[in-house]
């Protein structure tokens, strides 16, 4: 077929980006398919092509004295004409012209080419994106629709969402873009390449760009935190003692880091080193601020207090409570950030046993501290303490109880110690007071406690008194009539008023 085949197969694999041999076959699936149509099948159908590209197609025929099928069989006269040294059994092959095909088949054949070469397209930039999938590419920017922005990438067209913007950059039409490759997606329309300017992996991307030791792993990122447009924290280490983590990633004079803050827009970047210690860790999370201690609250709920000096408060929390949250985010612990004289005020035992209350599912809201020893007084003194626990004494209760005598043979108290914690127990504990036993009353109105509590104390002896069931052996009491354990009706028999008899009766 004299045709300028090897040209269109060039333009073919320069502008699709499409290999040589999936054009060849997308020709030859043409050819065949324009004959089937044709000539109701293709079985005896050749393609070939020259080393110029040419291609040539043929109709296999056998050599026949008496044509039935001219599909496949030819008569040995004709095929003389052909072939002077033509045999009956022979098979000979017979070069067709597609233009003797109809134009129904030439059409449906350009269809099923179109439609190949699409497919082998799509399949290829596929497979070839597919592997991009965390790389970063860039792209120009093409137009803009309802918040969508279309980005040239070359070989096809890429979008970069909404939600994947960074709200303090600006995009104008043929302005550079680069951008992290998150998805690629085949749909009915083509491919679909997603693009993202906000994830965290481009900023790890840029920075495998700017700083050779993150690219070899010398340095590597822990995490990264990042809220886009505004901030973003990184917690590397370095797999080299002799090789600074942050100051790799800083660069001479800032140089590299400057580098990643102009690509982000002036966001601004806090490199900090990774630390296992969480209280280390937690210390370097909320630079730029300097902490001067952290205190564990509750290590299972990852609960921690990070104290500050006044003047670093308002950095150490950020704008709009920023840098904190970044902070939580980057050390996978909840911060709560006080001032040295807040701290002072704090109750951290108390504050330790909410955390433990609500670990075990009570009511934050509703939550009431019981307490019991005298070291958990708010504001107590801690030498108060100490020194009635030397004398034996640790609960509030126990303190309580003591006698006046007593209170006089303490070591190491004073009265103005006692009294001072008098008040403390007053103001934080609530102290229920029994009523009196009915011996004390007794005592009261006048009359012997023996007398007035001779009559009463047998009853109640009495009533104390456990029996055996004569059916089954439970314990049994006066005030029972049934069995609790099987049933039995039951009966006592007294001999006087206040005398029962041996034992119940069924």
């Amino acid at each position: 077929m004299a045709t300028d085949m090897s040209e269109a197969i060039r333009q073919l694999i320069q502008d699709r980006g499409i290999s040589e041999e999936l054009i060849l076959r997308t020709i030859e699936n043409t050819l065949l398919a324009a004959y089937k149509r044709r000539y109701g099948n293709a079985d005896n159908a050749i393609v070939r092509f020259t080393d110029d590209k040419e291609v040539s197609i043929y109709a296999k025929k056998k050599i026949v004295d008496g044509v039935y099928d001219p599909v496949s069989e030819i008569d040995l006269e004709e095929a003389k004409e052909l072939n002077p040294e033509a045999e009956i059994g022979d098979e000979l092959l017979i070069e067709m012209d597609p233009k003797d095909f109809d134009r129904i088949s030439v059409q449906s054949a350009k269809q099923t080419a179109h439609q190949s070469i699409r497919e082998i397209q799509k399949d290829s930039l596929y497979s070839e994106f597919k592997d991009k999938v965390g790389e970063i590419i860039i792209g120009y920017y093409q137009r803009e629709r309802n918040g969508l922005i279309y980005v040239d990438l070359g070989k096809m067209e890429g979008i970069l969402p909404k939600k994947y913007q960074s709200p303090r950059e600006p995009y104008n039409v043929n302005d550079r873009i680069k951008a992290l490759i998150t998805e690629v997606n085949k749909t009915p329309a083509g491919l679909q390449v997603v693009l993202s300017r906000t994830h965290t992996d481009f900023v790890r991307a840029i920075f495998e760009l700017e700083v050779p030791e993150v690219y070899d792993k010398t340095v590597e990122i822990h995490k990264i935190v990042r809220e886009p447009g505004y901030r973003t924290k990184l917690a590397v280490y370095s797999n080299r003692e002799d090789v600074d983590p942050v100051g790799a990633c800083v660069g001479l004079k800032g140089v590299r880091i400057q580098a990643v803050i102009k690509e982000l827009y002036g966001e601004k970047i806090d490199i900090l080193k990774y630390d296992p210690d969480p209280r280390r860790f937690i210390k370097n999370a909320l630079s730029p601020a300097e902490v001067r201690d952290v205190i564990i609250l509750d290590e299972g709920k990852h609960q921690a207090l990070a104290v500050v000096s006044d003047s670093q408060l308002s950095l150490a929390i950020g704008k709009q409570g920023l840098n904190v949250r970044l902070a939580n985010r980057l050390v996978d612990w909840n911060i709560d950030v006080k001032t040295e004289v807040q701290f002072e005020g704090m109750d951290i035992s108390a504050q330790t046993r909410r955390v433990v209350s609500q670990l075990f599912g009570d009511d934050a809201d509703g939550y009431e501290e019981e307490i019991s020893r005298i070291s958990e007084l708010p504001g107590v003194d801690a030498q108060v303490a100490a020194a009635l626990l030397e004398n034996g004494i640790d609960f509030i209760e126990d303190f309580l109880a003591l006698s006046p005598e007593e209170f006089d043979t303490l070591k190491n108290m004073d009265a103005q110690q006692l009294d001072a914690l008098r008040k403390l127990i007053e103001e934080y504990v609530e102290i229920v007071e029994e009523e009196p036993e009915e011996e004390e009353y007794a005592g009261e109105t006048g009359e012997e406690p023996g007398e007035f509590l001779e009559e009463e104390k047998t009853g109640s002896d009495e009533e104390l008194e456990e029996y055996e069931c004569p059916e089954c052996g439970a314990k049994i009491t006066l005030d029972m009539t049934v069995c609790p354990n099987c049933g039995i009706g039951l009966s006592f028999e007294y001999e006087d008023e206040n005398e029962p008899a041996s034992g119940p009766a069924d």
